[in-house]
C-alpha cells in the first residue's frame, strides 16, 4: 500500500499565491449586480435579526479565495449571520489567510511535480489543531479557530472561523475525506477528521432545528453543503421539530443540480420560499450586503 509517511512537503513561504489580502473586497463596495429578488432575501435576513430567528450561511472555497471574507465577517459581527458553515476547501483558504495573508495556489503547475497542496505549515498546523481538538471533543471549526487564537496568527481578523468564535456563533466545517489537501499529510488522522466533522454535523443540525422563520444561504457550494443541510433537515423533521417557512437562497455562477433541488426547490413542501441567483461571488455578495445595510438602515 502507498506510504503517506514518505510524502514530501515544502515551506509555504516558497509558494506563489493568486489571492492576497490587499485584494479583499471591502464591505460597502459597490456592485453592478442587480436582481429584484435580492430585496426579498435581504429583507428576510434583516427581519430574522429583528425577530431573533436564525440565519445560516454555508460557503464553498471559491467564496473565500476571491475575497469575500471581509463581507461575511462584517455580517457576522453585525448580527446578521447566526451560523457559518464551510466545506473543507473553504476552511483551508480561510486558515491560510490568517497564517500568511495569501491563498490559492497554481494547481496545474503543482500537479506536474506533485507539489500541489504540499505546503508544510497549512498541513501540519491544521492537522495539529484537529488532533488536539478531537482530544477536547471540539468540532472541526472550533478546533481550527482555537488554534488560530492560540498561535495569534498575524491575519486572524480576516479569518471567518476565528471571527465567528469571537462573535460566539457556531462555525462548522463539513468535509469529504480525501477531498482536501490536509489529508495528504502524514499527520492527518482519518478518525480525527470523522470525529470533528461529525461533531459539526450535530452542531449544524441543532441550528437547523431552530430555522423556522429564518434564512438559509448557500453560497458557492455545489455538492457537500447542500447535502449536509438536506440530511440535517430530515433529521429535525424525523425528530418532530416543525422546521418550516424559512427563506432559502442559492448563489452561484452556474446552475447546479444539488443546490437547486436541496436548497431552493425541495424545501417548498415545508412552505418555504426559495431563490436561485446567478452571478460571480465578487458581485452577488457585495450586492446582497449593500441591500441588507440599506434595509436595516
Amino acid at each position: 500500500m502507498i506510504d503517506f509517511a514518505q510524502v514530501k512537503t515544502y515551506p509555504i513561504a516558497e509558494r506563489s499565491n493568486k489571492f492576497h489580502l490587499q485584494d479583499m473586497i471591502i464591505p460597502g463596495t459597490q456592485s453592478a449586480f442587480t436582481d429584484p429578488r435580492l430585496d426579498e432575501i435581504a429583507a428576510a435576513i434583516v427581519q430574522a435579526r429583528e425577530k431573533g430567528k436564525k440565519v445560516i450561511m454555508m460557503i464553498g472555497g471559491a467564496v473565500v479565495k476571491v475575497g469575500c471574507s471581509a463581507i461575511i465577517i462584517d455580517l457576522i459581527q453585525k448580527g446578521f449571520i447566526h451560523h457559518i458553515a464551510l466545506n473543507g476547501g473553504a476552511s483551508i483558504h480561510d486558515f491560510e489567510l490568517a497564517l500568511i495573508g495569501e491563498t490559492s495556489e497554481d494547481v496545474p503547475n503543482g500537479l506536474a511535480d506533485g507539489s500541489f497542496g504540499m505546503a508544510e505549515e497549512t498541513l501540519s498546523i491544521m492537522n495539529a489543531a484537529l488532533n488536539e481538538g478531537a482530544r477536547e471533543n471540539l468540532g472541526y471549526g472550533n478546533a481550527i479557530a482555537c488554534k488560530i487564537d492560540e498561535l495569534q496568527l498575524p491575519h486572524r481578523d480576516s479569518n471567518i472561523l476565528y471571527s465567528a468564535m469571537k462573535s460566539d456563533i457556531p462555525a462548522t466545517v463539513h468535509i469529504a475525506i480525501g477531498g482536501d489537501i490536509i489529508h495528504q499529510h502524514p499527520s492527518c488522522d482519518g478518525a480525527v477528521l470523522g470525529q470533528t466533522s461529525f461533531q459539526d454535523f450535530h452542531i449544524i443540525t441543532d441550528t437547523i432545528s431552530e430555522l423556522v422563520g429564518g434564512v438559509l444561504l448557500n453560497v458557492g457550494s455545489a455538492v457537500n453543503l447542500p447535502e449536509v443541510f438536506l440530511k440535517g433537515l430530515t433529521i429535525c423533521r424525523n425528530l418532530g421539530y416543525d422546521v418550516r417557512e424559512f427563506v432559502s437562497a442559492n448563489f452561484d455562477f452556474l446552475d447546479m443540480y444539488r443546490p437547486r433541488t436541496r436548497i431552493v426547490e425541495w424545501p417548498a413542501v415545508l412552505d418555504c420560499r426559495g431563490f436561485d441567483l446567478r452571478g460571480n461571488h465578487t458581485e452577488t455578495l457585495p450586492a446582497l450586503y449593500n441591500k441588507i445595510m440599506e434595509i436595516a438602515g
